[in-house]
């Protein structure tokens, strides 16, 4: 009994350490768990902040995978970002088709919020939907109930919705699906990070399958993301 003992503490323990190294790698960009095919993901893409510093554009595409980038424009009801204009003008010009995001934030009415992003986004014709970062990290403490927050969002998107006249998309990582999306319908298409595996639920129109890709022309890990149609699909969007 005491040698079974010891032989199954070794080897759950092994096991922690593994996992440990597993997702640490993974943080650090050692490694990626996720290696979408382009055969079946054919439309591949960046999203960029102010954290990834000066972009030099033509040489992001340069590489022939990407095809669109979606851009931080906005934050809460008065915050900006600061490269968000170069960034939308200098990936447009490189032949990137580019999008807009808003970090939504919990402490701060969507009306505001969706004013913060209208007054700087450009209304070009051939952008990509208008997409609403949903998540925890980074965000004020939550002190509203999950339907509030659904609520809020549905109301921010058909405000964005109105004045762009494309159905915005949810951007949600593992924790914000699961506390606000998941069996409640938002009726948005829905953006999904998951950078262990390809998503099986919910449906989804882009993956983010990475967080600290290597890119030539951006200093530092940039997110890798892929569309789920093909690329009639997306010229449609």
């Amino acid at each position: 009994m005491k040698a079974r003992l010891r032989n199954g503490l070794v080897v759950g323990v092994v096991a922690v350490l593994a996992a440990g190294l597993a997702a640490l790698g993974l943080s650090r960009g050692w490694w990626r768990a996720a290696h979408p095919e382009l055969e079946r993901f054919p439309v591949w893409g960046l999203d960029v902040s102010h954290h990834q510093g000066a972009i030099d554009w033509s040489r992001v595409a340069e590489d022939r995978r990407l095809r669109f980038v979606f851009i931080k424009a906005t934050e809460g009801g008065d915050w900006k970002d600061k490269r968000f204009e170069e960034n939308w003008a200098a990936a447009r010009k490189a032949g990137l088709r580019v999008g807009a995001y808003h970090f939504y934030t919990f402490c701060t009415a969507p009306e505001l919020q969706a004013q913060n992003f209208l007054a700087v986004v450009p209304r070009d014709a051939d952008a990509l939907p208008p997409v609403i970062d949903l998540e925890f990290g980074g965000n004020c403490q939550l002190r509203r109930s999950a339907d509030e927050v659904r609520a809020d969002v549905a109301t921010l998107a058909e405000a964005l919705a109105r004045a762009t006249g494309k159905t915005p998309i949810l951007y949600v990582t593992g924790q914000a699906f699961w506390a606000f999306v998941q069996h409640r319908d938002l009726h948005l298409p829905l953006w999904v990070r998951s950078l262990w595996q390809e998503p099986t639920e919910p449906a989804w129109v882009f993956w983010q399958f990475a967080n600290r890709e290597q890119v030539d022309g951006i200093t530092g890990p940039v997110d890798m993301n892929v569309f789920a149609g093909d690329e009639s699909a997306f010229e449609r969007l």
